[in-house]
């Protein structure tokens, strides 16, 4: 659990969840920017876009109606052939048996069956419980899963199944009602009800994958991971995921992820069987009022350029360092998490105004946005790319991606290149999204082992310091 303002901090629901925020464009590491995308044109779920304000005469009971019965319980089970511990022996003897890892809420999104959750109620489960608000039980199959975003999708064997349709979360309003559908404490289907206090918010500024949450009231406790954030007309808006808290149980704090960022991770998941991410091609911050005195800045909110990647989005657009960026289509920007929460609902290929300020004059830019296709391993001086399954099997790897080129001149080239990395400081890394995870949440003083097949397809371990 991470302090937040030295007072809160975060308690995860169901599971264990890495929460992501922005970095300030002065700190040690910059921030690329990356992207995940929602749109409308190419949906294949189900999508109502009509969400807008209520007062505070709303009626709860139809929205409650419409999606209690979507809302599900998702069991995590272990199931071993052995004792793991003296505690397992006493209760199963040398037989082994389940034992449950956890549980939380996932959300139906389709007639025929798939299911949203976060990816910390699933995380290492040997079987899948889905029990639904009349009792029916099924057992889950994971469809894929992305461990930044914590997001999940699973699906069961059954038809026409209550769903809640997805709304779209860039239309949400400060003040706005909303209900929290999950099943906390292990309770049946439950509702409570808040408005939205926050958008785009970041949880840890000191954390460098970033994410963007909607912040709610509405009461929210373990078991709740995974549930539904709808608003009146019963569509979803958001994935609920954490809370702070002292004491691990609702305080009036909650967050979910943007049902745009769930649904494009999803769509993904369906269609190319991981996501897809691309980058605007910056490096850069938020400005704070640090950086207005100490790089005379002119505005005071918006996204300091301190980087351009060549080749990028961005840089055949024309962005520069030091532009500021005020505005990405209609979404004001004011701070890093706002370019995020938004880029993070694209996809590579999809194009985005920019508007900028530079030396004070405003121009707008059309930007493409690119895909990102390698990742560099500065400390040990590796590019990796994702590995295909054929790459995998050729070198007997289980998981991994594969080392592209090396960066430093004292390594050998000939015997590292084409090699399978499957693991990084003993994580499992199965894309270059995760070992930029893995890279970014060290501490730069903790050395780096990987794990890797080498082109004989025999495993080793090679260590940095």
């Amino acid at each position: 659990m991470k302090k937040i303002a030295n007072l809160l901090f975060v308690s995860v629901l169901g599971g264990v969840l890495t929460l992501g925020s922005y970095k300030l464009f002065f700190d040690e590491e910059s921030q690329e920017f990356q992207a995940k995308d929602q749109t409308t044109q190419n949906s294949f779920l189900p999508v109502t876009n009509t969400n807008h304000v209520y007062g505070t005469n709303a009626d709860f009971t139809e929205a409650a109606e419409k999606t209690v019965h979507a809302v599900v319980h998702v069991k995590n089970v272990a199931v071993f052939k052995g004792p793991r511990n003296i505690w397992e022996y006493y209760q199963y003897g040398n037989n082994g048996g389940r034992a449950l890892q956890g549980a939380g809420s996932g959300v139906i999104i389709t007639p025929d069956g798939y299911i949203v959750t976060n990816n910390h109620v699933i995380e290492g489960a040997s079987e899948i419980e889905v029990t639904l608000n009349n009792n029916q039980t099924y057992k889950a199959e994971v469809i894929g899963s992305d461990p930044i975003s914590d997001i999940a999708l699973i699906k069961v064997d059954a038809e026409d199944l209550e769903y809640i349709p997805f709304g779209n979360s860039d239309n949400v309003k400060l003040g706005e009602w909303v209900l929290a559908v999950g099943n906390p404490f292990n309770l049946k289907s439950t509702v409570t009800a808040g408005i939205i206090s926050a958008k785009a918010r970041d949880l840890n500024a000191n954390d460098s994958s970033p994410q963007s949450f909607i912040q709610t009231d509405a009461a929210i406790n373990p078991g709740n991971s995974g549930g539904a954030l709808v608003n009146i007309n019963g569509e979803l808006i958001g994935i609920n995921t954490a809370i702070t808290s002292p004491s691990g149980s609702y305080i009036g704090y909650a967050f979910a992820v943007p049902s745009n960022n769930a649904r494009k991770i999803v769509e993904d998941i369906m269609e190319f069987g991981d996501v897809q991410q691309g980058i605007l091609g910056i490096r850069g911050g938020s400005i704070t009022p640090a950086a207005i005195q100490e790089l005379e800045l002119s505005e005071s909110q918006g996204v300091y350029v301190s980087d351009v990647t060549p080749g990028s989005g961005a840089a055949n657009a024309g962005i520069r360092e030091r532009d500021i960026i005020k505005k990405i289509d209609n979404i004001n920007i004011n701070k890093f998490s706002d370019l995020t929460g938004y880029i993070n609902s694209k996809r590579p290929g999809d194009e985005v105004k920019v508007k900028i300020v530079r030396d004070g004059d405003e121009k707008e830019l059309n930007v493409k946005l690119t895909k990102l296709e390698t990742y560099s391993i500065i400390p040990i001086g590796l590019e990796v790319a994702n590995a295909t399954k054929e790459e995998l099997k050729a070198l007997q790897a289980p998981n991994g991606v594969r080392i592209n080129r090396t960066l430093a001149e004292n390594l050998p080239a000939g015997e590292l290149v084409g090699g399978i990395i499957s693991e990084i400081n003993n994580q499992k890394v199965n894309s270059i999204r995760d070992v930029r995870e893995v890279i970014q949440e060290r501490r730069t003083s903790e050395p780096i082992v990987i794990t890797f097949y080498d082109l004989n397809g025999e495993k080793q371990r090679m260590a940095w310091r």
